[in-house]
């Protein structure tokens, strides 16, 4: 969510003018954004709009306070509803992923359900935020409603590992074996070597009874990515101390 941009010196002056300004203001979110906090506020308090909010949400996601930042990217998104703004698909969407990282899955999918409702998404990115959705129904314990998205996000991004993976998640919690080893072995194939991926694949098939595929998973994990919270969780698994 972050703007992958180069920090500017902190003596910097601002720049003139909306575009730069914004840009100015994310230029600092990656080395200093306590600085960059401030200044996305004195800027709102300015009349800084839409621009502001969104750097302001920006700068709170880079210091993990997903409430603030769900809330600023909302009231961005309102406002931009109200203009008819083009960003405020992309607003919402922020507001509901920040949402979910604050656990509050019942305002995250009011959010989702926002930005597809702007009309604005290419089918791409419906699809994504389908499968965002799903994840927010998940936090709620609306399981059929999480199946319902994921099975939209499938059939709009189809390519994408992540959506099977979540498919496959969401199956094992369902008690589906048959779709999750099925939807995980797809997600296995266009994402050979995504720990996560291999981490779950080795969950489903040792649910299943495959002892010795779990572990050839947990190893393929363990290797693709050591230093991941998923590579740690499959080495783990292998010596026997997973939770």
């Amino acid at each position: 969510m972050i703007s992958m941009l180069v920090a500017l010196a902190a003596a910097q002056a601002a720049p003139q003018g909306e575009e730069a300004a914004l840009k100015y203001c994310t230029s600092l979110i990656r080395s200093k954004p306590e600085q960059a906090l401030s200044h996305a506020e004195e800027w709102r308090m300015k009349g800084g709009g839409i621009p502001a909010r969104q750097c302001l949400g920006l700068a709170y996601v880079a210091l993990e306070r997903w409430q603030p930042a769900a809330a600023v990217f909302e009231q961005a998104a309102r406002d931009a509803d109200s203009r008819q703004d083009p960003s405020r698909s992309d607003l919402w969407v922020q507001s509901g992923n920040a949402w979910l990282a604050a656990d509050a899955g019942d305002k995250a999918r009011k959010a989702f359900d926002a930005a597809l409702a702007a009309g604005q998404l290419s089918p791409e990115l419906r699809g994504e935020v389908h499968l965002d959705r799903a994840r927010a129904g998940v936090a709620i314990a609306d399981l059929k409603g999480a199946r319902a998205d994921i099975d939209k996000g499938l059939a709009l991004v189809p390519a994408d590992p992540m959506a099977w993976y979540l498919s496959a998640a969401l199956a094992l919690r369902e008690g589906n074996m048959a779709r999750a080893n099925a939807d995980i072995a797809k997600a296995v194939q266009l994402a050979p070597q995504d720990s996560a991926v291999l981490l779950q694949a080795g969950t489903i098939v040792g649910t299943s009874g495959d002892i010795a595929a779990a572990k050839s998973y947990y190893a393929r994990a363990a290797k693709a990515g050591p230093n991941s919270e998923a590579g740690r969780a499959a080495k783990a698994a292998l010596e026997g101390k997973a939770d």
